[in-house]
């Protein structure tokens, strides 16, 4: 193996597959997608994850139409259900890292690879099956 180069970890290989088969096939964008986790969330229950400190607290960094306080070191959501599928929403709830490795954002639906977790919260999602589906409800509701 050549010293220059550094070997792919089993996600970059992944990624550099998918995306050779993108482009190989012609298509001129990459669709990044997650199947539904459970049934269709509830977009009310959402909304509470989502602004809860308990749940997702997603308003520290992320403002939405009706939530006065709110943080700004994630974009903006509002009309993020006009841009994004479902599918394209649930994959950035689930591990924000797979599209961008470099994020803030936790991977709320994430248990392997994860770094500095507290013993009470190992092998446990931040946010629960349910949850995430419900977040992705709301998200999808603001349009």
């Amino acid at each position: 193996m050549n010293a220059d180069v550094t070997p792919m970890n089993a996600d970059e290989g992944m990624r550099a597959v998918a995306i050779a088969a993108v482009l190989g096939s012609g298509c001129a964008t990459l669709s990044l997608e997650q199947a539904p986790l459970g049934p269709p969330g509830d977009a009310a229950r959402g909304r509470e994850v989502f602004v809860s400190r308990e749940g997702g607290h997603c308003v520290l960094c992320h403002r939405v139409p009706g939530v006065r306080v709110a943080g700004d070191v994630g974009p903006a959501l509002e009309g993020i259900g006009t841009r994004l599928s479902p599918g394209e929403i649930r994959y950035r709830v689930v591990d924000i890292t797979r599209l961008n490795p470099e994020a803030v954002m936790p991977a709320f639906h994430r248990t392997e690879g994860l770094a500095r977790v507290a013993p009470a919260y190992a092998g446990r999602p931040v946010l629960d099956a349910r949850q995430v589906e419900d977040v992705v409800a709301y998200l999808g509701s603001l349009r």
